[in-house]
């Protein structure tokens, strides 16, 4: 990258709430984290409703059997999610569909550059939990997955 690109990079990612960015393309690698001691929404521990659900990955934990133990297929930088490899394309992935380790399930695009996001491990995908052309930030769950 670019000192120009790097410059726009870190005031963009300044710009979101997103806390930690890791990019990494070929050799190249970066890695930028926010010190914060503000406490969010996902944090707060709420003692008197222990049934309040509090984001997406939860939900979709508990409206699954519990026999079924849910992990997922998280973004890993600060972007823009897209679920195919071309507008009016079919998307890489589907619910339901087993994927294997390393093949690409997602795209996010960050800094105008196309990043395919790989499977971890095999696993079947159970939900799609990002929207196409939606935001995303670092670490966020883009897909609950079942590990195979």
């Amino acid at each position: 990258m670019k000192h120009e690109e790097i410059k726009d990079l870190m005031e963009f990612f300044d710009s979101t709430s997103a806390t930690s960015l890791k990019i990494k393309n070929g050799e190249f690698e970066i890695e930028i984290e926010k010190k914060s001691h503000l406490v969010t929404a996902s944090e707060v521990v709420l003692e008197q409703a222990p049934q309040v659900i509090v984001n997406k990955t939860e939900a979709i934990t508990h409206a699954l059997p519990p026999c079924e133990p849910t992990q997922s297929i998280k973004s890993p930088m600060v972007g823009t999610f897209y679920k195919a490899p071309a507008p009016g394309s079919a998307p890489f992935v589907k619910v339901g569909q087993n994927v294997k380790k390393g093949q690409v399930v997602a795209i996010v695009e960050a800094m105008k550059i196309m990043n395919e996001i790989e499977a971890e491990f095999d696993c079947k995908i159970v939900s799609n939990l990002v929207e196409d052309g939606q935001p995303v930030e670092f670490d966020m769950p883009i897909f609950a997955v079942e590990k195979l």
